[in-house]
């Protein structure tokens, strides 16, 4: 069985509908600090840029840690905003974030961390220009335009994990 959760509605709404004809997969909207399951239910949790900015994000592992069972393991994949030019693109548009003290938060919280050399491909360049506008500030996303030839884009990204 897969368990969605999505904080903002319309996407949780978009997902349900791609989901409705698979039997085993539900979708909720709900916050990661208030999951709606069951404690000790869940043998796999996986976050998606959920959790990047560390600090702060303690709510949301707490509540992990309530509903991933004994023997359980949970991921996180997240932007590693110290690798490429994503990463350099990144923290222009988020100069506030600090990769030290996001590291010695995970380190803190006993999460295991592994770089992932990712790859963004588009089949039109329209599509890559639509994700860098989303992705950053409009001046930033310019820049990353003009300095991404092609249709495929370096996307360095961290895996992180824990057992329970």
């Amino acid at each position: 069985r897969v368990i969605g959760v999505e904080p903002h509605g319309d996407l949780a709404g978009l997902a349900r509908r791609r989901c409705a004809g698979l039997a085993n997969v539900s979708v909720h909207a709900a916050a990661a600090q208030d999951l709606p399951l069951p404690d000790a239910s869940v043998d796999v949790a996986m976050a998606r840029w959920a959790y990047f900015f560390g600090p702060g994000c303690e709510p949301g592992l707490r509540e992990l840690s309530r509903v991933v069972r004994r023997g359980g393991a949970a991921f996180v994949v997240d932007l590693d905003a110290t690798r490429g030019s994503f990463g350099r693109w990144f923290s222009r548009t988020v100069p506030t974030y600090s990769p030290g003290e996001v590291e010695a938060f995970w380190d803190r919280q006993g999460w295991q961390r592994r770089p992932l050399d990712l790859t963004m491909a588009f089949e039109r360049r329209a599509d890559l220009e639509a994700v860098l506008r989303i992705e950053f500030a409009p001046e930033v996303a310019e820049q990353a335009i003009a300095e991404t030839p092609g249709l495929e884009l370096p996307y360095p990204n961290v895996l992180r994990w824990r057992h329970y």
